[in-house]
């Protein structure tokens, strides 16, 4: 195939696509997950749904990876970049086919699901979660005992089981004990992963943790009565192996998610907590660890080196906006010419203050008892961080779309009490998505700031 010359206008107008409307169109079955949709496939592996979408982003969480559209439709297609931009762009839109090339090789070679042989001791295993990870050995000893945690005896590392409702090994995940050099860590091949490492007790109270280790750790942290609660490990924040110990024990009601203390773990707990709810779970808590994770806390606790928490950046910065937002007074005779003026000038600032004042007013109008500091608290309960993930140049053309939308509706003259809700909803809207503008603009100048500071520490070393 000649190489084709895309322009940087059409790479980004490709890299941005909104991945469900796209994939729908060809045919793709899609299914809600929270703020999210999971893209539900079948190759000769069976049944999957690990990929999830929001805009033009998507995450495997089996896999841990992800990225923007182009990448997508050369991981899941397995096309190149060429078919890849030109199908986004439009010029090639036969449906493909729903297995991906890819995994469909990758099926065909799949083994069926085998524990790694076991050594004959647990001595570097004991070794490494005691000394370097601080877990209580009666801890260990326990999952030792129930056959979920034990050494391999090819490389000495540290197997955790997930077993099925009969107590059949059916997933398992191989975490290195080495102290020097690189770790790692990987699913065993065949691994069904709606289950994974866990321990089931009495009590209607479920703890769900990213790894295993985070919750031998919190177990350490806490070991009172432990047994009589459950605990359960994704290998990330995939919520298949969640949902399937759910359906499996009607008996737990009490989930508390103690994913990790940074970006990730917070935009996983939120994305759990969103589909948990819409599964009609209500009792869901947040357990954060004082460091970046459990065992960094429980490293703490021993005197250790510890990574701490890391902040939400995008997170904190939209709460930190709405905080700040003032109260206009309004005119509905000038609105209009203030709003665009602020718009076209690009200060998001201002038109988000005028854009909630006057959603605020139109409330009001219409009979309902709203208030400026109560709207913005409602900006800031129903922000995800976790489905904010589209560049500026997306989020920029659809806070155009909802202006555009805004403009229109103003032309009205007269309004009834559903016309003064639906302007209301739509000047939401408007601050919703040019605060989004701002904060993506702000985590720009974060990552061009981190970047410099890594460039100059460079230039030190050297």
């Amino acid at each position: 195939m000649p190489y084709i010359q895309f322009t940087e206008e059409q790479k980004q107008q490709a890299n941005n696509t909104e991945l469900a409307d796209f994939l729908q169109m060809r045919g793709e079955k899609l299914e809600r997950a929270g703020r999210e949709y999971k893209l539900i496939y079948t190759d000769g592996g069976g049944k999957h749904d690990s990929i999830t979408l929001s805009g033009n982003r998507w995450f495997d969480h089996k896999n841990q990876t992800g990225g923007g559209a182009i990448k997508f439709m050369q991981y899941f297609y397995g096309m190149n970049f060429v078919d890849a931009v030109q199908s986004l762009l439009g010029y090639s839109v036969e449906p493909q086919q729903h297995s991906p090339p890819h995994k469909a090789e990758t099926a065909a070679k799949k083994k069926e699901f085998e524990l790694p042989e076991a050594n004959e001791d647990m001595h570097r295993v004991y070794a490494y979660l005691i000394k370097q990870r601080y877990i209580s050995p009666e801890i260990i000893t326990h999952f030792a005992r129930a056959h979920t945690l034990y050494e391999d005896k090819a490389h000495h590392n540290a197997v955790f089981v997930g077993l099925d409702e009969n107590a059949t090994p059916r997933q398992a995940s191989k975490r290195s004990t080495f102290t020097y050099g690189n770790s790692f860590r990987i699913t065993v091949e065949g691994s069904d992963t709606r289950y994974s490492f866990s321990h089931f007790g009495t009590s209607d109270k479920l703890y769900v943790f990213e790894a295993p280790i985070d919750m031998l750790s919190f177990i350490t942290l806490y070991p009172d009565n432990w047994q009589e609660h459950s605990y359960i490990a994704l290998n990330g924040v995939y919520e298949n192996p969640l949902l399937q110990a759910l359906e499996t024990h009607d008996s737990l009601h009490k989930i508390c998610i103690c994913t990790d203390n940074d970006e990730g773990g917070i935009d996983g707990y939120e994305r759990l907590r969103d589909i948990l709810t819409d599964k009609g779970y209500t009792d869901i808590q947040r357990c954060a660890p004082e460091c970046k994770d459990f065992n960094e806390t429980l490293k703490a606790m021993n005197g250790a080196e510890a990574l701490p928490a890391v902040p939400h950046f995008r997170k904190n910065k939209y709460h930190e906006i709405t905080e700040d937002l003032r109260e206009l007074s309004f005119n509905p005779y000038g609105f209009m010419n203030e709003l665009r003026k602020a718009y076209r000038s690009g200060d998001t600032d201002f038109m988000t203050e005028l854009a909630v004042t006057g959603s605020v007013f139109y409330l009001q109008q219409a009979g309902y008892n709203s208030d400026f500091k109560g709207l913005c608290a409602k900006l800031r309960k129903e922000y995800r961080a976790y489905a904010d993930k589209g560049r500026i140049g997306q989020k920029r053309r659809d806070m155009s779309h909802i202006f555009k939308a805004v403009e229109s509706d103003f032309r009205q003259t007269a309004r009834t009490r559903e016309q003064s809700v639906q302007t209301a909803k739509l000047l939401y809207q408007l601050a919703d998505s040019a605060i989004r503008v701002t904060v993506e603009e702000c985590c720009q100048e974060q990552e061009q700031s981190e970047e410099q500071a890594e460039e100059a520490e460079a230039v030190m070393v050297l």
